[in-house]
């Protein structure tokens, strides 16, 4: 009997898009003919894939799960409960680690689970449910790291210009309206994806799949451009020209803002972390947004047992993203640390924290916090 057995590797297109699916899918022909765009794998690569998966997946997923958790929840609490951390840019490194906190609790146990059993048990409410929530958690994660350049920006920049502006009051406005807006357009993807059961003719099996469906109003290629495009491409570029300013004023001997050297250098540690957060951003969703946009496009496929390891592995770098920031905040950034360790050790040490940056002044509208970390 002449089998030919396909494995598709769905993902569907929502960030952190990553609902993938490892798949048998039509095994015997039974008189229909296959397409040339099928990847055929043979029964054993098929069975070593999935071994490989059952076991890797797992302990990845475990550890991004639960040092993102601990992490992420240890950042809010540190911020909140401490009123001298309170400042424009660690509120929003705590909606920063929000973002990731939800990301961790609903995306990633359930794409672990979906990767292992490749069935998806949850149904259709929780599919699309799951997909809305990746989606919202990326546009919330690059946009807060938008709105952390601005800040910076405008600390670096303008120092004294933008004191009415960078308070504690209109950071928790900008905050909301981030919210607001990133639920509001993310809400067509729950639309978009469905459940799509499939008959595996091998193993005479019905499987159901959590996967982007086309429509008659959103093809899979225009909704990966679109996403890579202003979850991705547009928000780095706009950092990356705030910080090509920052930058060039930053270190300009002579800036005509008088500035003592400690203030100078806690204002460079602090855009420095910025920068530190938006690399390790950039740089672990790189692969993964590529995978997707080419695979949409239909410019790249896997066909081989490589290039699914390498998805695998893209997948896991972007989850990462969702626990290193709190790694980060430990080793950058001395009054994280300080707070870290307090914490964690339930003393009284280090109760007093030094500022980064130079003490608020007071406004008559709100208090601008200039401190840092």
């Amino acid at each position: 009997m002449n089998e030919n057995i396909t494995l598709e590797l769905n993902l569907s297109s929502s960030h952190n898009w990553l609902l993938h699916e490892v798949t048998t899918m039509g095994s015997i022909n039974n008189g229909s003919n296959s397409t040339d765009e099928d990847q055929r794998f043979s029964y054993a690569e098929i069975e070593e894939i999935r071994s490989v998966i059952r076991w890797v997946v797992p302990i990845f997923f475990g550890i991004i799960a639960i040092t993102g958790f601990l992490g992420n929840l240890l950042v809010i609490l540190v911020v909140v409960l401490n009123k001298n951390m309170h400042s424009t840019t660690n509120l929003l490194i705590v909606n920063l680690a929000a973002a990731d906190l939800m990301f961790v609790i609903f995306c990633v146990p359930f794409t672990g689970i979906d990767y292992v059993i490749m069935n998806w048990p949850f149904g259709t409410l929780w599919c699309r449910t799951v997909q809305y929530l990746i989606v919202v958690t990326a546009y919330a994660s690059i946009y807060t790291l938008v709105l952390m350049s601005v800040d910076r920006f405008l600390a670096v920049v303008h120092p004294i210009r933008s004191r009415m502006l960078r308070t504690e009051h209109i950071t928790k406005i900008a905050i909301f309206t981030l919210w607001a807006v990133v639920l509001t357009i993310s809400m067509p993807v729950t639309f978009a994806h469905d459940i799509v059961i499939s008959h595996d003719n091998n193993t005479n099996i019905t499987m159901a799949f959590c996967r982007f469906t086309d429509n008659d109003w959103l093809h899979v290629s225009t909704y990966q451009v679109t996403f890579f495009t202003t979850s991705y491409l547009l928000p780095l570029m706009i950092i990356s020209g705030l910080y090509v300013r920052m930058i060039m004023r930053l270190w300009r001997q002579g800036s005509g803002v008088r500035m003592s050297k400690e203030s100078q250098r806690g204002r460079k540690r602090v855009t420095r972390l910025v920068v530190v957060v938006v690399i390790a951003f950039a740089s672990l969703w790189l692969p993964v947004q590529l995978y997707m946009l080419l695979r949409a496009l239909e410019v790249y496929t896997s066909t081989t047992m490589f290039s699914v390891i390498l998805q695998v592995i893209a997948h896991t770098m972007a989850y990462t993203s969702s626990c290193i920031n709190p790694l980060l905040y430990a080793f950058l950034s001395d009054n994280f640390r300080k707070a870290f360790y307090k914490a964690i050790n339930c003393s009284n040490r280090y109760q007093n924290y030094t500022s980064d940056l130079p003490p608020p002044r007071k406004t008559s509208c709100a208090r601008t916090s200039t401190t840092g970390l």
